[in-house]
């Protein structure tokens, strides 16, 4: 069962996702998805209240950013990457892989 409709995501718009227990953060860059734990892992920040540039996402609490495509740190103050997970596109339909 797919978590979302392509077409209800909207590009760099972030949303939250509540599956296996974990949240997650999911955000579509033009026909891209990407999947990223939605903590911060500088502080207890749900990055999908952030912002969006490019492949890069912004947590709102202190601005450490983080690579939407690697999970990888950019900016400080954040040190640790963040977990990924694999997106399933299949036409409309959008699955996050747990």
């Amino acid at each position: 069962m797919s978590d979302f409709k392509l077409d209800q995501l909207e590009t760099g718009v972030p949303v939250r996702l509540e599956k296996a227990g974990k949240s997650i953060c999911v955000t579509r860059v033009g026909d891209l998805v990407f999947a990223i734990d939605d903590t911060c892992t500088h502080a207890e920040a749900s990055l999908s209240e952030g912002d969006v540039s490019g492949f890069k996402i912004e947590c709102w609490l202190h601005g450490a950013e983080f690579d939407l495509r690697t999970g990888e740190v950019i900016t400080l103050p954040a040190t640790i990457a963040l977990a990924t997970y694999p997106v399933r596109v299949d036409a409309n339909s959008v699955t996050v892989e747990i």
